[in-house]
């Protein structure tokens, strides 16, 4: 009987082996820049989200005889004795119509002239990027424009003080406090 050996061609073990630690070594290298990126992500979403609320805050507060959104009812029938009627009143404000006095409805036709906003587009505020929450935990007692403590209270995304207009990420996050 005659055997004969064939050539066959493919891969060694060794081959297998470097080809794996490669492909390994490349992993440890793009993991960690893939997962820099989404906290960067996270950090200007936050930075685009402040800013757009804060320029909202101020472009009614000038618009509104030097009142800032919260401060009044969103009937505009008196100012916002607790937390709950000024975050109520934060949103209608910023998101629908209004009157001078503050009166928000969601149809510029409900309302006499002279009209203003909506100063965010949206029908809530944006979303903070680290926690996922859109409300705002309103402090309708804070005068000192300087308070900027972000405490979180059930989870909310935002801490906005009605009489000096700070609006900060309430996330828990000290650094957060800068932006």
């Amino acid at each position: 009987m005659k055997t004969t050996i064939k050539n066959q061609s493919g891969f060694t073990l060794i081959e297998m082996l470097i080809v794996i630690i490669i492909l390994g070594i490349l992993a440890m290298v793009i993991i960690p820049q893939i997962s820099v990126s989404t906290g960067d992500a996270k950090v200007n979403t936050l930075r685009t989200n402040l800013s757009t609320v804060r320029n909202a805050i101020e472009l009614y507060y000038h618009q509104h005889d030097q009142t800032y959104p919260g401060a009044v009812l969103v009937t505009g029938a008196g100012p916002a004795l607790l937390a709950l009627d000024a975050q109520a009143a934060l949103v209608a404000q910023l998101t629908t119509y209004t009157e001078l006095s503050g009166k928000a409805e969601g149809d510029s036709a409900d309302l006499t002239a002279p009209i203003y906003g909506p100063y965010l587009k949206t029908v809530a505020l944006p979303e903070n990027p680290f926690n996922n929450s859109k409300v705002a935990t309103c402090d309708i007692t804070v005068t000192n424009v300087t308070t900027r403590t972000a405490v979180p209270v059930d989870g909310t995304g935002w801490r906005y003080y009605v009489k000096t207009g700070v609006f900060i990420a309430n996330d828990g996050l000290d650094d957060h406090d800068d932006y």
